[in-house]
C-alpha cells in the first residue's frame, strides 16, 4: 500500500467543517421470551455513543469482534432505526426523517459491505446492480444510466465491457470494486466502509484500500471506515475511534493515539500489532487481556472494560466515566485520567 501520508498536519485546513454529528447513539435490539412474546431484556450493541465526522476525513472505528462497530454504522445510515440519540448529517437528524425525505437523503450517504460475495444479488447483472441505485432514485433515462454504469466499471478498475457477467464470474477483489462503484453511483458524499477488505487476500486489501484512497482525493469523499485490522486503520484513517461493548473508549487523531494511547484498551490492542523489525518485537511488552467480553444483554455497571482491565480501581466498577477531551481532541473514557 503506497503512503499518503494522511495526518492532521495535512488535513488541519481542510478539515473543520462537519459532515456528520453522532450525539448519545443507541442500539439496542430487544429479546422476547415466552408464548406471550414478553419483553424481558435488549442487547445493548451501541450503548450512548458520541463523536463527529469532518468533510474530506477518514475516520477509522475499531474494535474486537461483537462490540457495534458495524451496527454503529448501519444505526448511522438508518438500516437500523436507533433506539435514542442524535445522527446529524449536515445539520439533519436522520432518526426524524422517514418515507421520501429518508430516501433522498440516503443519495449523500452509501455503505460497502464487509462481504463481496453475500452483498450482491446472484441473479443480477452487474450492470443491474451498479445501476439499481439510478433506478431507485429515478436518475436519468436507460440509456445515460447505461452509460453511467460504464463509467463507474472504468473509475474502479473494471472492464465497462463486463456489465452483462454475474457475480459469479467475478473475483473477491473484482466483487468488492463492483461494491465500490455501486456504493459511488448516486455520488454520494459520505460512505461507511463495513470492514471492505476483510475477506480478501493480502494483496487484493492493498489494492481496494488504494482504490478508496485514490477515489476520495478524486471525488471529495468522507469515509466511516470499519476494520479490526489496525495496521490498515493507520494507514488509510486520520482519526481513530477505539471500540468496546457498545462504547467508544477513545477517540484521537490517528499518530497521536499510536504514539500516546491513554485507555488501557487501546494499549493492549496497539501491543498486539505485528512489527515488521524482529528486534523491537522482542523487546517490546504484549499486554494479553484475562477473561472474556461480557455480555451486552448485562454489560458491567460503570466502566465496561472494568472486568478485564489490568489497572482497574474501584470507581471503575462502580460509576462510568465520561468520555473527555484531554486536549488536541484526544478524548478518552477512562479514571485513570479523571
Amino acid at each position: 500500500m503506497s503512503s499518503n501520508g494522511k495526518g492532521s498536519q495535512e488535513h488541519g485546513a481542510a478539515v473543520h467543517e462537519k459532515l456528520l454529528e453522532v450525539k448519545g447513539l443507541k442500539m439496542w435490539f430487544p429479546i422476547f421470551r415466552g408464548i406471550l412474546q414478553r419483553h424481558v431484556a435488549d442487547v445493548k450493541a451501541v450503548d450512548g455513543i458520541n463523536f463527529d465526522v469532518y468533510k474530506g476525513e477518514t475516520l477509522g472505528l475499531v474494535g474486537e469482534s461483537g462490540c457495534g462497530k458495524s451496527t454503529t454504522g448501519r444505526a448511522i445510515l438508518q438500516l437500523y432505526r436507533p433506539t435514542d440519540g442524535e445522527v446529524l448529517f449536515e445539520g439533519k437528524n436522520l432518526p426524524d426523517i422517514k418515507g421520501n425525505d429518508l430516501r433522498q437523503m440516503r443519495r449523500q450517504m452509501q455503505m460497502i459491505f464487509q462481504d463481496p460475495y453475500a452483498s450482491l444479488n446472484p441473479r443480477m447483472t452487474v450492470g443491474s446492480i451498479v445501476g439499481e441505485p439510478l433506478e431507485v432514485h429515478n436518475i436519468g433515462d436507460r440509456a445515460s444510466r447505461l452509460e453511467r454504469v460504464r463509467e463507474l466499471l472504468k473509475v474502479v478498475g473494471l472492464n465497462p465491457y463486463f456489465i452483462n457477467r454475474y457475480p459469479h464470474e467475478f473475483s473477491g477483489g473484482q466483487r468488492q470494486r463492483i461494491g465500490v462503484a455501486r456504493a459511488l453511483a448516486v455520488n454520494p458524499s459520505f460512505i461507511v466502509c463495513d470492514e471492505p477488505i476483510s475477506a480478501l487476500d493480502v494483496s487484493i486489501q492493498a489494492q481496494i484500500i488504494n482504490l478508496l484512497e485514490d477515489l476520495q482525493e478524486k471525488l471529495g469523499l468522507t469515509y466511516l471506515f470499519i476494520a479490526h485490522d489496525l495496521s490498515v486503520v493507520r494507514h488509510i484513517s486520520n482519526r481513530i475511534a477505539v471500540m468496546y461493548l457498545g462504547k467508544i473508549m477513545e477517540l484521537a487523531d490517528r499518530d497521536e493515539l499510536y504514539r500516546n494511547p491513554m485507555h488501557p484498551y487501546s494499549q493492549a490492542l496497539l501491543s498486539a500489532v505485528p512489527i515488521p523489525d524482529p528486534a523491537i518485537e522482542e523487546k517490546r511488552k504484549r499486554i494479553i487481556l484475562e477473561g472474556d467480553v461480557p455480555s451486552p444483554v448485562n454489560p458491567p455497571k460503570g466502566c465496561h472494560f472494568c472486568t478485564r482491565c489490568p489497572k482497574v480501581m474501584d470507581i471503575c466498577r462502580e460509576q462510568e466515566p465520561e468520555f473527555r477531551d484531554y486536549g488536541g481532541g484526544h478524548f478518552v473514557a477512562c479514571w485513570l485520567h479523571q
